[in-house]
């Protein structure tokens, strides 16, 4: 029996590269996980909407635990294939190919958790009922045809699984309509009530900005990425730590907003 067939391969076999991306998978699957409970523990009684953010934390960090598990069994397997493999070339094709692949689960995933944690940004911010509704529309909306064009261009390969550039960049540049909505959208509700945060909301809000920036920054770059002879473990390892990032950190804020003392809540 090898042992590629039943443990986990060796850096000896793999390479330290691999093995290092396998360790992210696996490691963002305990802390989605360590998340979800930490949200189910934590629940405070807050006011409405913020009393929605808790349980859209738990939601979230089962949803990317669930998907990162299936990630990381996907990617143990390609593993034991890469153990047999000992060309250079044919090795980075194995890695390439299985990206495309495995990726998928990437998709499925943020077609539910970013518009969950773009309705978490909402509720956090001090908007009138309507604002906030208009503002939720557009956002869910806008992130959803995002993700979902997004699915479709890394959907973009021939036969024998190579990238189709051309059609690729087509959907990326589809996809990037929603991003653009997703942008604009954010930057008018953060401006219309930074103006009138007390200082401790604008720290706040700050600190939503630039969580809600790890994933909203990678995902063009890790796309445009694809078609590039990069080896395709930079990516999975950059939108393994964006994700978390963004999940955990807007959870770890609602967490810290619910539980200030009433004069201070947003």
């Amino acid at each position: 029996m090898e042992t590629a067939d039943s443990f986990i391969p060796t850096a000896g076999v793999v390479g330290i590269f691999p093995l290092v991306t396998y360790f992210f998978l696996v490691v963002a699957t305990y802390i989605s996980l360590g998340n979800f409970v930490f949200a189910l523990a934590t629940r405070t009684n807050s006011d409405p909407p913020q009393s929605l953010s808790p349980i859209l934390t738990a939601i979230i960090s089962v949803i990317a635990g669930l998907s990162y598990y299936q990630l990381q069994e996907h990617y143990h397997d390609m593993l034991a294939e890469l153990a047999t493999v000992t060309i250079i070339s044919d090795r980075q094709t194995l890695i390439r190919e299985s990206y495309n692949a495995i990726g998928q689960y990437r998709y499925m995933d943020w077609a539910v958790t970013i518009p969950l944690l773009l309705a978490q940004a909402v509720f956090m911010l001090k908007l009138e009922a309507y604002a906030r509704k208009q503002a939720l529309i557009t956002l869910l909306a806008a992130s959803f045809f995002m993700i979902l064009t997004g699915y479709i261009g890394h959907q973009q390969l021939s036969f024998d699984n190579e990238i189709l550039t051309g059609p690729k960049l087509l959907w990326g540049a589809i996809s990037m309509i929603g991003y653009a909505v997703i942008l604009r959208t954010l930057l008018q509700l953060w401006k219309s009530v930074f103006i009138k945060a007390q200082p401790h909301e604008k720290r706040t809000y700050r600190l939503m900005a630039y969580v809600m920036g790890a994933f909203l920054a990678l995902y063009p770059i890790g796309y445009i990425l694809t078609i590039t002879p990069i080896d395709f473990n930079w990516i999975h390892i950059g939108y393994t730590i964006a994700d978390i990032v963004s999940k955990v950190g807007m959870g770890l804020l609602v967490y810290s907003v619910a539980t200030k003392p009433a004069e201070n809540k947003l």
